[in-house]
């Protein structure tokens, strides 16, 4: 279904023309004046040098060519050069139904769609999940879902972080405090058990136990990096305790991110990037790409446009150890091989912006993506305190995010539990669906690159910019449309009329936006333009019920295309925070 913002285009690049002037100027834009009009176009002032007459002068010809067109209720050429538009009850009202009657309520499918890889999870095994992990789940399941909504194949991948000294440090404790354990029997040759000899509980308190003492402890730290090379090297028994810790730290990891309903199609690891890694290396050396240079491996990745410096991109260590940047490039090569994407989207913090930079020239460079293959950095802020210092616990550590959650839920509960119509169980649901909407929206709402205050009074607040305003609103008119069911109406009977009052247009130009919201917000990866959106529909929604007596009123076609505009508004905020990653309750 065609954008409306493109059909108005499309009736002002035909007046254009009509009147002697290239269509290109036709260009509609929503209008920035809207107490003076609804839409408007500026082409006759971009099109004053090329005919060399005043701006003026154009647009009053154009808008003697759109005198009559049934679009437009009024058309107008305003002083220096502008075409204000306000458009038809009876064109917005046939727009409306189009959408009503599409189960994608005229949002198109992509015409091209898209293979996307999405880098979207990265934290540790054998850690617990804390509030730094939260933005780039929620950022990139809204990715994932706002692509699968407009078409694309989005595949999302969690890329554990399961190699490296921080396994060797779980061994080497394990072995210190349970050397009886077959796994450090060296002349072992039997199976090993298929059960964890730890809880995720036991393995949380080891890692940070083991770390610790390795700063303190020098032989502790080289047992440890001896224990790594031995896991990463195919050590029997180590290679079974990595797949405990896996095993355990996955399932918690699952529980977690359930909470947050954030879904990974892939539990893929650095690990399993680490096969690609001898033949990528050898490749770039026969190949000319890599060269020694102070004993490390690297890659010169600079480019003559470059106005400051750029270092190279380091393959291997002098003493012969991979780094982040290897299994970045080798988990290029393992995607590239197994899924052949379009495009591969990470969402990290943005203080990794440089590493990217290196890596996506090094892989451009040597040929692991083809140039069509497109490599994509979202990089996303921090969230704060109220101090805009790193969110902490009171106590001024990292707070765990499952912590986190339970604290916005509590305070969901307090203002929910205020109803005594809503029972207690009921009410301890409903805490936890509202309590979403305000971590999801609450950081969602914000541009990604940009740092935000995690305010829980503001964000669990049921009016202002927030989700549980955004589900109150929701609410309500799941109300309305319930009542109008008891009084025994019909929703599949309803159908969209021409609007009575300002208010009433305001909604339905409001909500007709959607497919261009949608569209928008893929093409620039940006979930904040859809919370900015559905808060726009949700005031311009409020301000309608505010000043109409929707159920009371006895004209029933006037109520019948109300409870029609109800119904679609309804269906949009849904489809929205649905992308969002969060839904709204029958009741709060």
């Amino acid at each position: 279904m065609k954008k409306l913002i493109d059909r108005i285009t499309a009736e002002l690049e035909t007046a254009f023309s009509a009147a002697g002037y290239d269509k290109k100027y036709g260009k509609v834009t929503l209008s920035n004046r809207p107490d003076l009009c609804e839409y408007q176009c500026n082409g006759a002032m971009a099109g004053a040098k090329e005919y060399h007459c005043a701006p003026i002068q154009i647009a009053g010809k154009v808008v003697e060519q759109l005198a009559g067109n049934p679009a437009f209720l009024q058309v107008d050429a305003v002083n220096p050069g502008f075409i204000n538009l306000k458009l038809a009850p009876a064109f917005l009202r046939e727009y409306l139904k189009e959408m009503a009657a599409d189960e994608r309520l005229g949002c198109e499918k992509a015409a091209q769609p898209k293979k996307i890889i999405l880098d979207y999870g990265g934290p540790n095994v054998a850690k617990p999940l804390h509030v730094g992990h939260l933005r780039s789940a929620i950022i990139g399941e809204s990715i994932k879902r706002l692509g699968r909504f407009m078409g694309h194949d989005m595949i999302g991948d969690i890329h554990l972080g399961d190699w490296g000294l921080q396994m060797g440090l779980i061994i080497t404790e394990l072995k210190k405090r349970s050397p009886e354990l077959v796994y450090f029997d060296e002349d072992y040759t039997g199976e090993y058990p298929a059960e964890a000899p730890f809880t995720i509980s036991e393995l949380e308190e080891i890692y940070p136990t083991a770390s610790a003492r390795s700063k303190e402890d020098e032989a502790y730290k080289e047992e440890a990096m001896q224990a790594t090379y031995l896991v990463q090297h195919g050590h029997r028994g180590y290679q079974a305790i990595l797949q405990h810790i896996l095993k355990v730290s996955v399932a918690d990891l699952k529980r977690n991110y359930e909470n947050l309903r954030v879904e990974f199609d892939l539990w893929k690891g650095e690990s399993d990037a680490q096969p690609y890694i001898p033949d990528m290396i050898q490749r770039m050396k026969d190949e000319g790409f890599a060269y020694m240079s102070d004993g490390a491996l690297v890659v010169d990745i600079r480019e003559e446009t470059d106005t400051k410096e750029m270092p190279p991109c380091m393959l291997l260590k002098s003493d012969g150890a991979s780094l982040y940047t290897t299994t970045d490039l080798a988990t290029i090569v393992e995607r590239m091989k197994l899924f052949a994407p379009d495009e591969i989207i990470y969402v990290v913090d943005k203080r990794q912006e440089m590493h990217f930079v290196q890596v996506f020239r090094c892989a451009k460079k040597t040929g692991l993506v083809g140039a069509d293959t497109r490599l994509r950095f979202l990089g996303f802020g921090t969230m704060n305190g109220r101090d805009g210092k790193p969110f902490k616990t009171r106590e001024g550590g990292i707070m765990r995010l499952q912590h986190l959650i339970e604290d916005i839920n509590e305070e969901m509960y307090t203002k929910i539990a205020e109803n005594p119509a809503i029972p207690k169980e009921e009410a301890r649901e409903t805490a936890k669906t509202v309590g979403l909407s305000a971590i999801k929206y609450g950081d969602l709402s914000n541009q990604a690159a940009k740092d935000y205050v995690f305010d829980m009074e503001r964000f669990t607040s049921f009016e202002g910019d927030t989700g549980p305003y955004i589900l109150y609103t929701i609410v309500r008119i799941k109300s309305i449309l319930n009542k109008y069911v008891e009084q025994g109406g019909n929703l599949a009977d309803v159908t969209p009329g021409e609007p009575f009052s300002d208010s009433e247009k305001a909604l339905m130009l409001e909500a007709v936006r959607f497919n261009e919201v949608m569209e928008n917000a893929f093409e620039e990866i940006a979930p904040h333009k859809i919370c900015a959106y559905i808060y726009d529909l949700a005031n311009d929604f409020n301000k309608f019920y505010h000043e109409t007596k929707i159920l009371s009123e006895e004209e029933q076609t006037k109520k019948s295309g109300w409870i029609a505009l109800l119904l679609l508004c309804k269906q949009i905020l849904e489809t929205c925070i649905g992308i969002l990653g969060f839904e709204a309750p029958d009741r709060m």
